[in-house]
């Protein structure tokens, strides 16, 4: 008599957190074994961890908690403070809405985030996925957390073939099959952490894993082809000009951007409309003011989230006491570390400086 296989395992809630347990990874903003979460904390790392990595948020999440220690702190500053202190990290709407968020918490809440999932996603910036994090991770309540780590767990695990983002609820209601009633939060930090270490997006420590077991990926050999994911479309390359303008006692002209909107609040150099159909025809053309001005060599490219932008610097050195057009100012080179610059206008700054043939990282 054949005896039959035995049936695969099932992923088990409890391997997951023995493992987490014995690997899980400090983080700044991670409460240590038996002590509580800082909610502040909490809300604050989730914001910025969203399509960012954890090496380029911890300095970030440092210097905000030396500025702004409590949400009231966050909530009084000045908005240009925050967005410079934010300059750099990307997709400055989560900045605004860090902001916007802290106010919310003050006004509605007395400074008390509310441990309750419906009334932290009623607050500006939170969604369902930010709302669960906080509410399982600070709280301790029963919420299903999914990431981009989880759904790549998931979808090996149970080998999930509709791709991604439809999936999505597939996905969550088999996480929610795993997930514990106990220690929420420890499961739904293990999920992201075996998704940052274990199951990586290519070369996955199959071997390491606790779910090498009921894994349906790793018993077939295809873990590394999930999840499946819907092909994106790429978008419309968009170029423009930008505006080097260095006045001679060593101040560049800036403007702010509208408040909404791509880099809303954030500082920029002036320049054209960025389309896919500039006319990049005559070097005066959008130019803030009349000066000599010769474009430089080369171009500054910057990838967004939706397309690619390249961008042509145009240079001229302005006469020391020249007042700044309406709505623009003048900056000391030397103060600009203090301006909430985006990293495609550090680029454009630096670039158009050299080809002025000034040393912006002297500065």
């Amino acid at each position: 008599m054949v005896t039959p296989p035995l049936p695969p395992a099932k992923a088990s809630a409890d391997d997951l957190l023995d493992w987490y347990d014995r690997h899980r990874r400090a983080l700044p903003w991670r409460a240590l074994p038996g002590t509580t979460p800082d909610p502040y904390r909490v809300w604050m790392s989730e914001i910025m961890l969203q399509q960012t990595t954890v090496r380029a948020v911890k300095p970030y999440f440092e210097k905000f908690l030396t500025l702004f220690p409590t949400v009231s702190d966050l909530a009084d500053a000045p908005t240009d403070a925050v967005m410079t202190a934010w300059a750099g990290l990307g997709y400055y709407s989560r900045a605004r809405n860090l902001h916007a968020c802290a106010k919310a918490v003050v006004e509605r809440h007395g400074g008390v985030f509310p441990a309750d999932e419906s009334a932290l996603r009623a607050l500006p910036g939170i969604g369902e996925y930010t709302a669960a994090a906080i509410a399982s991770i600070a709280f301790g309540l029963p919420a299903v957390v999914v990431d981009g780590n989880v759904e790549r767990v998931i979808a090996r695990v149970h080998a999930v073939e509709e791709p991604l983002p439809g999936a999505k609820p597939l996905i969550k209601r088999l996480t929610a099959a795993i997930a514990p009633a106990e220690r929420p939060g420890d499961f739904a930090q293990a999920m992201m952490d075996l998704g940052a270490t274990i199951c990586t997006p290519k070369s996955p420590a199959c071997g390491l894993c606790p779910w090498r077991e009921p894994c349906t990926g790793r018993r077939e050999g295809t873990a590394d082809t999930f999840p499946r994911k819907t092909p994106k479309r790429e978008g419309v390359p968009r170029r423009g000009a930008a505006f080097v303008a260095l006045r001679e006692d060593g101040a560049i002209l800036l403007g702010t951007r509208e408040p909404k909107g791509l880099l809303g609040g954030m500082a920029e150099v002036p320049g054209t409309v960025w389309s896919s159909d500039h006319d990049a025809t005559g070097v005066d053309h959008g130019a803030p003011l009349p000066a000599a001005w010769k474009r430089s060599l080369g171009t500054v490219t910057h990838v967004f989230t939706h397309f690619p932008l390249e961008l042509d610097v145009h240079v001229a050195r302005i006469p020391a006491g020249t007042d700044a057009p309406a709505g623009l100012r003048w900056v000391a080179t030397t103060a600009l570390g203090g301006e909430a610059l985006p990293s495609v206008m550090r680029k454009v700054v630096e670039h158009g400086l050299a080809a002025l043939g000034v040393d912006a990282r002297q500065r």
